[in-house]
């Protein structure tokens, strides 16, 4: 009788764990098996494009974009944190299908990686500290000790200036801090980013110039023959059509966005014609 009572209790159980198992499946659907996994190599220090959280979890313009994108183009995303001059050759020896983190399309880049169309119109700043009234332009940088980070256009922009003394670094929050420390003149970075941080308060004590040094433009890079690229371009396409990506760049930076090209071709284009008078009057 014992014995009977025991596989009867052992069948009850195996019998309740299959309940659970069903109904937990039910609460928490599964991946659906044939979406397809989409490997997104980003660097969670660019503000306010990528933030990485206390928590782990990453948010920013870059990541409601991509995200917004693989939802219209089935993609599940995986994200991989990678320091910024890391992507490209990560990219090249396709160990991630794709970077989004604020990375300008460039004629040079384009000879070893593929770009989608473009999705932000950007530009480099000077960024001085607030007590600096001599640099106002880049004529006034000659000379200068610059501060750039590794692997932007920054850098490549700051080998432009005659006679300038270079220091790299391998983020933001590292360069500005060499400026408030007097260790540097100026910085040479992304206009949108210095001027989010500067505006929400996490950096006090720096200003940037008026006039923008460049007209830039990101797109989404991939390895090339990429076989996601014509689903991330349909998905830009479907975001700037419907409405959804104004959304995001409002939440962003409480501002309209500008028109964009639609394909990089046009970005390098303009990008080349030289650089940009636009006044920094954007209303974070």
């Amino acid at each position: 009788m014992k014995l009977i009572n025991l596989k009867w209790q052992q069948l009850i159980l195996s019998l309740g764990c299959l309940l659970l198992m069903i109904a937990c499946k039910s609460f928490y659907p599964t991946t659906n098996p044939n979406t397809k996994l989409l490997k997104v190599a980003t660097d969670p220090t660019f503000i306010p494009f990528e933030i990485q959280r206390a928590s782990g979890n990453l948010e920013g313009f870059d990541i409601d974009l991509i995200n917004a994108i693989a939802k219209v183009a089935g993609f599940a995303v995986q994200f991989e944190s990678l320091p910024f001059d890391g992507m490209i050759s990560t990219l090249q020896a396709k160990r991630v299908d794709a970077a989004i983190s604020g990375i300008t399309i460039t004629t040079e880049r384009l000879k070893t990686i593929a770009f989608s169309r473009p999705y932000f119109k950007a530009g480099l700043a000077i960024t001085v500290r607030e007590d600096n009234q001599n640099i106002k332009d880049f004529n006034s940088l000659k000379g200068k000790k610059i501060a750039v980070q590794i692997g932007s256009t920054g850098a490549d922009f700051a080998k432009t200036i005659p006679n300038a003394k270079i220091s790299t670094f391998n983020s933001g929050p590292e360069f500005f801090q060499d400026l408030l420390n007097g260790n540097v003149d100026a910085v040479v970075s992304d206009a949108f980013a210095t001027l989010y941080a500067i505006k929400n308060g996490k950096l006090q004590g720096i200003r940037v110039v008026a006039d923008l040094l460049t007209q830039e433009y990101y797109g989404i890079a991939t390895p090339k023959d990429s076989p996601y690229l014509d689903a991330i371009n349909e998905g830009i396409a479907t975001l700037l059509s419907n409405g959804t990506y104004k959304q995001i760049y409002l939440k962003w930076f409480n501002l309209d966005p500008p028109q964009l090209p639609d394909s990089w071709a046009l970005g390098i284009e303009k990008r080349q014609r030289g650089r940009s008078s636009l006044i920094l009057n954007f209303k974070f």
